[in-house]
């Protein structure tokens, strides 16, 4: 079965240190409002064609903003990881910061930073940018999280292996850590993907108000085709969308899945080999093997030999001093705090009616992440567990789930409103049914993978024992299942929180619908250019995330892990 790593990392209490990220993210959105000051009051979108000969461009370019992030999410990761996995000090710092910025609900800063970028930057560029920084924040967490996971759980015996031939640190990343990481860092590359993909469409239709930041590419060229009723390019949008999931997932996922498998240095019974008639086809290409021994395999020898150099050099030794650290750590905190207290001051110039409405829109926003939360559990559980546990059912299944928890909800939104704004309370259900889609492929593959864990003389007992199946469920399966279910439903609900930003406020067929809820809030401030809202109700939004994941999640995370782990 597949190994699945995008479980968070929940710290056991609060620390000081997140009352310093806390005011950091208060004091960066307040410079991004302060800049959205001098962004121009309307903002001109692009023509967006539905024509079927702009379909290719558009899947270009959407691709390309995909790759853009994914680069720069896949270097980021592996810095930081190793950093925090090399160095004990740098740790007690990143990796609180990497909890609390997994937690924020990216989609809230969408406002700010393509107001702030709008400032400075031109209208295209700035939209470009802040689509690149956005799929990279919800791409770059669990990467980080797996790399530095492997690192920290490299067996002794390698590690003593890796001493002993005197390995340099490059020499030890390219033959030890790389490698013993890769699985991991593969699976989460295809999770980033697809997480990537909600967030690129998003950001490819954001629209609010006289600010058009829509982006050409598929998400805009799916709501334009919708807005204008024009079902046969929604199709056509549609169904090039998958066949760009289903050719990434051919060409590039599943070979290197395959080629990853080498790297494997423990086995798990039952599981299936992976294979790939793509990487078949390369290891039998006189063209891959040409590249491989003339460029790839040069290459490599040549970086070898230039880090075997640095190695030999002489290091000269010099007194090492902490006081420029303790200077720029103290100019830091200096700006921090300004930044935080210029925040309260914006802040404090909202009435009492404001925050009314910010409190209120929070509890609808809950509840509707709730009722998708719970749709989401209602149907995965036995789906999952039927999958997980059934292998011939798993080879059909499995690979169709994946392929469409590829497709980004927010693609399929507009013509999701086609439908339901037309039915009482539609905007409500459309924002629920927007939230579903996209986070509960997260507890689907988490199932999956806690059923197929289930040990099989475990199951067999419950045979023997003749158990009803209220009572398997209630003495094997529920509990067996509980950490892989708690690990979804924490990623899920922050995928909800953050859909609620383009789910409760929405510019379809030339109106404009909104619904009471904090998303709402967030996207009306910015049509209204109303600032001190806009940040009011992102900081609401973050310090709800993070308050739930450390009140809630947190707590049944632990009873995952101390009460519920099969050992």
């Amino acid at each position: 079965m597949r190994r699945l790593r995008f479980g968070p990392v929940l710290p056991r209490r609060p620390a000081l240190a997140d009352v310093l990220i806390f005011a950091g993210i208060a004091a960066l959105l307040y410079a991004g409002v302060r800049l959205a000051f001098f962004a121009p009051t309307a903002i001109a979108g692009p023509e967006i064609s539905t024509s079927p000969g702009a379909l290719p461009w558009y899947a270009l370019l959407s691709v390309s903003r995909m790759a853009a992030a994914y680069a720069l999410s896949l270097g980021f990761s592996l810095a930081y990881g190793y950093a925090a996995a090399r160095n004990p000090g740098a740790r007690k710092v990143l990796m609180p910061l990497l909890d609390v910025l997994q937690s924020v609900p990216i989609l809230s800063f969408l406002p700010v930073v393509l107001l702030g970028l709008s400032a400075v930057l031109p209208q295209r560029a700035a939209a470009e940018v802040a689509a690149i920084v956005l799929i990279f924040t919800s791409q770059a967490w669990n990467l980080t999280f797996s790399f530095y996971q492997s690192l920290t759980t490299i067996p002794s015996e390698l590690r003593e292996a890796a001493s002993i031939f005197r390995l340099s640190p490059w020499m030890r990343l390219r033959v030890l850590e790389l490698p013993f990481a890769a699985i991991g860092l593969i699976w989460n590359s295809v999770m980033s993907w697809a997480g990537g993909w909600f967030f690129l469409m998003a950001s490819e239709i954001f629209k609010v108000g006289s600010h058009d930041f829509r982006l050409p590419g598929l998400g805009s060229y799916l709501q334009t085709a919708a807005s204008t009723g024009d079902l046969r390019a929604v199709l056509l949008g549609v169904v090039t969308l998958v066949a760009i999931v289903v050719v990434l997932d051919q060409v590039v996922w599943r070979p290197l899945l395959a080629w990853a498998t080498k790297f494997k240095i423990e086995s798990v019974e039952g599981e299936q080999p992976q294979t790939s008639w793509f990487r078949d086809a390369l290891d039998g290409s006189r063209l891959a093997a040409e590249i491989r021994t003339r460029v790839i395999a040069p290459l490599g020898d040549r970086m070898d030999r230039a880090s075997l150099a640095v190695d030999a050099k002489p290091r000269a030794r010099r007194e090492e001093s902490r006081w420029p650290a303790w200077v720029a750590g103290a100019v830091l905190v200096a700006i921090v705090l300004y930044g935080a207290v210029r925040a309260a001051s914006l802040l404090a110039s909202l009435s009492l009616a404001s925050w009314e409405t910010i409190g209120a829109g929070l509890l609808a926003t809950f509840a509707r992440v709730a009722a998708s939360l719970l749709i989401a559990v209602a149907w995965t559980l036995p789906v999952g567990y039927v999958i997980g546990t059934r292998p011939r059912l798993a080879r059909v299944l499995q690979p169709a789930a994946q392929v469409l928890a590829a497709v980004p909800a927010t693609a399929l939104f507009p013509v999701i409103l086609i439908v339901l704004l037309r039915l009482p309370f539609g905007l409500n259900l459309a924002a629920v049914l927007l939230m579903l889609m996209g986070t509960q492929w997260y507890l689907l593959f988490n199932v999956i993978a806690g059923a197929s864990a289930i040990p099989r003389d475990l199951r067999d007992t419950t045979d023997l024992l003749r158990l009803t199946r209220a009572a398997r469920w209630r003495t094997l399966v529920l509990p067996s299942l509980f950490p892989f279910v708690i690990t979804g439903a924490i990623t899920a609900s922050g995928g909800a929180w953050n859909a609620s930003i383009v789910a409760e406020f929405v510019e379809f067929g030339g109106e404009t619908h909104q619904t009471v809820g904090v998303g709402a809030t967030i996207a009306a401030a910015t049509a209204d250019a109303n600032y001190a809202m806009l940040l009011a109700g992102t900081l609401a939004l973050v310090g709800t995330v993070v308050l739930i994941n450390r009140v809630f999640w947190a707590r049944l995370y632990r009873l995952a892990e101390e009460r519920y782990r099969m050992e």
